[in-house]
């Protein structure tokens, strides 16, 4: 008898690491009635054959946080259930082959320091040091990471399911999930059937947690909701036994797609090749347990080659395993975790990019929380599954980005590069105009956006770098149109959430910090709270009538602030659509702003009638047009609303007459380089769920005297305690270096922090960076009278530092 429940508080379907991380972390905090079934046997899908590297180190620092929690629940996991889990602290080294590795490698390590992990930049000699067995040919340099390790990864996932199974969770293995009931945006149940089909049943529960791996689409799917990943063909070998070898660090050698285990005496060397082969685009056999692919030595020969240059061991050691297994990748080389947008008791641990292993512990610790609690422990968004869009479900797009995204892992990690893959899906009303213009385009989800113009004599890529790129030159001139001249850009991208119905203030009012019973027609610069005052999203507000509002968002969290809203509507009478695609939008800014659109609008753009912060209908051209007096880049100027039948039309006419008061097409990069100048936050660098509004200093759009807005009594907490912390604004002293973000910030010698974003200050004349001070107890005089440095590759750089805006503070220019 499969002895399943009938009923359960939740169940989780997957029985890798992941799986058995959420089981084991929910019953952590007490849950009970938690099931988790798994189609065949636990970890017979990806788990059994991934390496166990478990690196400590992420891109940012919540990340860093759940890959170093992984690293300590594995150490104790054997005391607490008495399963070995192979936990070993080796260390890594990772070389470089190129001056640009070098100073990512030593740009990683600074954020390192920043984070709180331990390391240390290594010279050639030292990496020989560091590893012996190293052929140095080439070797520019590396890090050595000491707390890095590795571990066995079956055993990992047996110990988390036995840890589950002593707090009363159910685990099952060889039943198979086969049809999940579901009653509007719930679901109510699931149907199972044993392996042999001699028993099947039903389970009805509160809700499911999709940890399916590679099945993770496929079970998406049945449950409603979109998990965009796609498996691809992995490789490794792994050596005879080689005398005398003894336990080493891991190495990666990320020039040439590879890395290297010593695992009992024998040599692992595994690969994330640039070009890498999807598997499994007609399904995956209803056989598939513990199963390897068929070798492909001619894709994996090249890096080989590489590789018995670089290790001459392997040179004569045997081959005693070629190893070709699935694992599944998503568009981004981010996993998936959270609640399903589509569904509100629907979450999803899935699409872990071949580093489940390190990932599976912390992963399941933040889901949990977040399932227990109901909101994120602290800031998710580079994994939560609502950044990714509907359309990125699609098998063929999945197929083609997934080409790219296993490579991408080991590729040079840098500043603005953009995905080569599976382009062109989503583009604006002024696409074509643009790319007639010089537009070099990058993609933001989806949206093919220009993010700068080549010169007509310049080749239309870019050419990546650390240092100044090949477009340094292109924005700089950008930024000067905009700053003394004029410049026009295409916001189209950016999400339009309509908000209609006879509660529409209401609504606003409860869900955001602004006050929105204004006039019609008047803008309101806002945020969306959670209950900590934490900023969930960062929006403009304006009121078309009485009844109605436009919700303007980033582009790449249009679909997760719509679903925000949309969970929040409770009994409030109102209508949320997503109207993006039916309006394009430009944005004419500069000091002659004014005098193009009186060239080509009849209407009036004075301060009187069209004063900042308003929005008026306009005649434009031979056309309508709705134009909204607002700046990100801290100008003059308008962004331009019209409907996507018209917008060539609009384009065409402020092209034109823009001629001989020397117009110039502007990219997104210039936007950030002019919005960080004014200090202007960047929604998921600068301010995140877990900044808070006022400590992000962005107390001016909260309006507290209205009564219950999600957020109020934190923001009132606030002002009684004092700030813990402050968002301050620097500029380097040196004009040469360059800031992107995660630098670690030092004030009067020490560590504080590091940078949340930067950009290059073209108009100020150097670097500019933001980033949180910590400052209890301290005035703002006390803040600005340290001295600040920033850390750029193991270089301390003196750094001003202002809390008012280092461009325009009294925001003149915006108003005049």
């Amino acid at each position: 008898m499969a002895d399943l429940p009938t009923q359960a508080r939740v169940v989780i379907i997957g029985g890798g690491v992941v799986g058995c991380s959420v089981a084991y972390h929910l019953t952590k905090l007490g849950w009970k009635d938690v099931v988790l079934l798994e189609r065949k046997q636990l970890t017979s899908g990806t788990t059994w054959h991934a390496a166990g590297l478990i690196g400590q180190l992420r891109a940012s620092s919540n990340m860093t946080k759940l890959a170093r929690y992984s690293a300590e629940l594995y150490m104790g996991l054997e005391a607490e259930t008495g399963v070995a889990t192979g936990m070993r602290q080796v260390g890594s080294v990772s070389v470089a082959l190129t001056g640009e590795r070098l100073e990512e490698l030593y740009r990683n390590a600074a954020m390192a320091r920043a984070f709180g992990v331990p390391v240390e930049e290594l010279s050639p000699a030292e990496v020989k040091e560091r590893y012996q067995h190293i052929n140095l040919d080439g070797v520019t340099g590396g890090v050595w990471l000491p707390t890095d390790g590795q571990a066995d990864p079956a055993n990992i996932a047996l110990a988390l399911a036995k840890g589950a199974r002593q707090r009363g969770a159910v685990v099952k293995e060889r039943i198979k999930v086969t049809g999940i009931a579901k009653a509007g945006r719930r679901v109510t149940g699931v149907d199972w059937i044993s392996d042999d089909g001699s028993e099947q049943g039903h389970i009805a529960c509160e809700m499911i947690v999709n940890c399916a791996g590679m099945w993770g689409h496929q079970v998406g799917r049945m449950a409603g909701i979109n998990v965009p990943l796609q498996a691809c063909e992995h490789f490794y070998i792994v050596s005879e036994p080689i005398q005398g070898l003894t336990q080493m660090p891991v190495l990666r050698v990320p020039d040439e797609c590879a890395y290297y285990k010593e695992d009992a005496g024998k040599m692992m060397l595994g690969a994330f090749e640039p070009k890498s082969k999807p598997w499994g685009m007609d399904g995956i056999p209803e056989t598939f347990e513990f199963d390897q692919l068929p070798e492909d030595f001619d894709h994996f020969e090249p890096i080989l080659e590489a590789a018995v240059n670089r290790m001459p061991m392997l040179g004569s050691a045997g081959i005693h395993t070629f190893f070709n297994g699935p694992e599944s990748f998503t568009p981004d080389d981010a996993y998936h975790l959270g609640l399903a947008p589509e569904m509100d008791n629907v979450w999803v641990a899935a699409g872990f990019n071949s580093i489940g292993i390190q990932s599976a512990g912390g992963a399941g610790h933040a889901l949990s929380q977040w399932m227990d609690s109901g909101e994120k422990p602290f800031d998710l968004g580079d994994v939560d599954i609502s950044r990714m869009q509907p359309f990125q479900g699609n098998k063929r797009y999945l197929v083609e980005r997934s080409t790219e995204t296993l490579g991408l892992l080991y590729a040079d990690h840098y500043p603005y590069r953009q995905k080569a893959t599976s382009r062109g899906v989503r583009r604006t009303p002024f696409h074509e105009h643009l790319k007639a213009q010089g537009a070099v385009f990058g993609e933001l989800a989806g949206w093919e956006r220009a993010n700068w113009y080549a010169r007509p004599d310049q080749e239309r890529e870019y050419r990546y770098s650390w240092r100044r790129q090949n477009f340094f030159d292109n924005v700089a001139e950008e930024h000067k149109a905009i700053r003394t001249g004029l410049g026009m850009y295409d916001m189209s991208s950016f999400g339009k959430i309509r908000v209609e119905g006879p509660d529409a203030t209401a609504y606003l009012n409860h869900i955001a910090g602004g006050q929105f019973d204004v006039p019609v027609g008047r803008i309101v610069y806002t945020q969306f709270l959670n209950a900590r005052g934490g900023i969930e999203a960062d929006v403009t507000v304006t009121r078309l009538s009485e009844t109605a509002y436009l919700v303007v968002t980033p582009a790449a969290t249009r679909y997760a602030d719509q679903t925000r809203m949309m969970r929040l509507v409770g009994d409030f009478r109102v209508v949320i659509t997503d109207v993006t695609a039916g309006e394009g939008v430009l944005a004419v800014m500069g000091p002659k702003a004014r005098e193009l659109m009186a060239r080509v609008s009849p209407n009036d753009f004075s301060n009187a009638t069209n004063p900042f912060g308003t929005a008026q209908e306009i005649e434009l051209g031979m056309g309508l047009a709705r134009v909204h007096r607002v700046t990100y880049v801290g100008e003059l100027g308008w962004e331009i609303y019209v409907s996507s039948d018209m917008a060539g039309h609009a384009f065409e006419t402020l092209f034109e007459a823009g001629q001989d008061l020397g117009l110039k097409l502007c990219g997104m990069h210039v936007m950030d380089c002019c919005r960080i100048e004014k200090a202007f936050r960047h929604f998921g660098h600068d301010i995140t769920p877990e900044d808070h509004v006022l400590e992000a200093g962005l107390g001016f759009a909260v309006k507290t005297d209205k009564p219950d807005f999600i957020g109020r009594d934190a923001v009132l907490r606030k002002k009684d305690e004092g700030l813990k912390t402050r968002m301050v604004q620097f500029r380097l002293t040196d004009p040469e270096p360059l800031l992107y973000h995660n630098e670690p910030l030092l004030r009067d010698g020490q560590i504080v922090g590091y940078l949340s974003s930067g950009a290059y200050g073209h108009h100020l004349g150097g670097a500019i960076g933001m980033g949180y001070v910590p400052c209890a107890g301290e005035s703002a005089a006390d803040v600005l009278a340290s001295t600040y440095e920033i850390d750029v590759m193991g270089t301390r750089v003196r750094a001003e530092a202002a809390l008012a805006p280092m461009y325009d503070p009294k925001s003149e220019r915006v108003k005049v």
